[in-house]
């Protein structure tokens, strides 16, 4: 490691709003995005975003003849674009030389474009019709957000993709750590996205039945599932020594990624694979595991998921838990899938600046199971770092150490 990698712009957008500080302020007030929608059809809630994406705040600034060149956007690649909009213009980094060869981009997606892909099937399957969207295919590519938001910024260094479920934006920020300790770019744009609200993949989640019928409740007693979100966050990191060099105002530092996998259940998570990437996380970052921190918990209020968390934690952290609080910010914006582990980064290094631990929503009372120091109501609390835990369908496991500007 021969340079730290510093964040230097945020960007999101979920159902708490478009925007960091829309979205910060929602979560450390304890406001949820958790209703009822149509798409729905009573069986459910989710936590979507309002409005029409391409017509977002900063999507809304570009001209209409620079985005028709992107050709048709699903929600996916429109979130993305928001996201990644923002933390450019928020690292001061528009139209700077170094975004043409020296950056990099990284985005992790669960899934493509469900509402491209799944206009297309109605038109063949439920209308019988032999053709769809000619732009059908590269509009719904898992890859197209990255793709996307490499031909808007005019960015022609390494651009990619990842997926691992829900902890593709987490590996995705841990990845593009790497990549500029490697010296391989000196900034690189990061993070994830997911669109899953449609009414197939809903149907989808639904039949695996993990969904909540009311809200989601991590480590309550009484908890009955996850509920869906969508969303983006995208974080411009860069190497310590060129956001020096031009000045740039840091937000904080991406200092340490663990990462592991289970390998022994599809969805059932395991609790030595989880505790092992907490480990591997400290591990990098050089973080001792009585550092008091932040723990920004998976915490999905499945039945499964929580107790394998919290006893992880308490194999990892033993006596040194109860200086550490654990938030979990699923309970306001919902399981964002593959951008679930980039916005709860963003919110984790919010509440590191601002000394505050949003409170976990919806919350019915102790589970013996479930036995953390969690942060129920708005709390002030001076934490040295941010453990930022994603938790994948297959045992892919993912832990980001943060720290604060």
């Amino acid at each position: 490691m021969t340079d730290r990698v510093l964040v230097t712009g945020l960007g999101c957008v979920s159902g708490l709003g478009y925007g960091v500080d829309s979205n910060w302020q929602a979560a450390r007030e304890g406001r949820s995005a958790i209703r009822d929608f149509p798409m729905t059809a009573g069986s459910g809630v989710a936590a979507r975003v309002e409005g029409e994406p391409t017509a977002a705040p900063h999507l809304s600034t570009v001209e209409p003849e620079r985005l028709r060149r992107l050709g048709r956007l699903d929600r996916l690649s429109a979130f993305t674009l928001e996201a990644g909009l923002e933390a450019v213009a928020d690292a001061g980094l528009d139209r700077h030389p170094s975004l043409a060869d020296r950056t990099a981009i990284v985005i992790g997606c669960g899934s493509g474009g469900n509402a491209v892909i799944e206009t297309a099937y109605e038109r063949l399957f439920a209308r019988d019709q032999r053709k769809v969207h000619p732009q059908t295919i590269p509009s719904s590519m898992i890859a197209a957000p990255a793709a996307h938001l490499s031909m808007l910024l005019g960015i022609h260094g390494t651009v990619f993709t990842l997926s691992s479920a829900c902890a593709s934006s987490a590996h995705a920020l841990g990845e593009a750590m790497h990549m500029i300790r490697a010296g391989r770019a000196d900034v690189v744009l990061a993070g994830g996205a997911e669109a899953c609200l449609t009414r197939g993949s809903f149907t989808g989640w639904q039949s695996l039945g993990v969904l909540a019928s009311d809200t989601c409740r991590p480590f309550s007693r009484d908890r009955c599932g996850m509920v869906l979100g969508e969303g983006a966050a995208v974080l411009v990191l860069e190497s310590e020594s060129h956001a020096i060099a031009r000045g740039a105002r840091v937000h904080g530092e991406l200092a340490g990624y663990g990462t592991s996998s289970d390998a022994v259940h599809m969805t059932a998570p395991d609790v030595e694979g989880i505790a092992a990437a907490i480990r591997a996380a400290h591990h990098d970052a050089r973080v001792a595991f009585d550092t008091p921190a932040l723990i920004s918990a998976h915490g999905t209020g499945t039945a499964l998921n929580d107790p394998a968390e919290s006893a992880a934690l308490h194999r990892v952290y033993g006596t040194a838990l109860g200086r550490h609080r654990v938030v979990a910010t699923k309970s306001a914006h919902g399981h964002m899938i593959g951008a679930t582990g980039a916005i709860e980064f963003v919110l984790g290094l919010k509440a590191l600046t601002d000394n505050a631990a949003p409170p976990l929503l919806n919350y019915l009372g102790p589970d013996p199971d479930c036995d953390l120091p969690l942060v129920l109501e708005p709390e002030a609390f001076e934490p040295d770092v941010l453990i930022s835990n994603s938790f994948a369908f297959g045992g892919l496991n993912t832990v980001l150490v943060g720290r604060r500007a």
